[in-house]
């Protein structure tokens, strides 16, 4: 399993309401274990991370820039499944700096 080219859309959040038309995209990079990549959508204007991969367990840290102004950064724990289509489903536990309340969301991979 390698996450490297691999597009994932936030189909559920904890945390915001999510738009369907226009969810949160990630791209993700992989290299020896190590994981980064960038995300933008309905509410990011633009977002980076960078973290680790070790089995299904991926461990990141990102920050992004809002669109409703400001920044938000933080920290977060992804299992990675795999779905019956074959396609990968990353059930990430998150939180923000400053507020340790954990949320939840789930993101799908597009194929192509």
């Amino acid at each position: 399993m390698n996450l490297n080219g691999r597009k994932f859309v936030m189909v559920s959040s904890t945390a915001s309401r999510v738009d369907p038309d226009s969810p949160t995209e990630f791209r993700y990079e992989e290299s020896d274990g190590l994981v980064w990549g960038s995300y933008t959508g309905d509410t990011v204007i633009q977002g980076r991370f960078v973290g680790t991969r070790e089995g299904g367990d991926v461990h990141i840290s990102y920050v992004h820039a809002l669109k409703a102004g400001g920044t938000a950064a933080g920290r977060s724990s992804s299992r990675l499944e795999t779905g019956e289509d074959g396609l990968l489903r990353l059930v990430e536990e998150f939180s923000f700096d400053g507020d340790e309340t954990k949320h939840v969301s789930v993101c799908a991979e597009v194929a192509g």
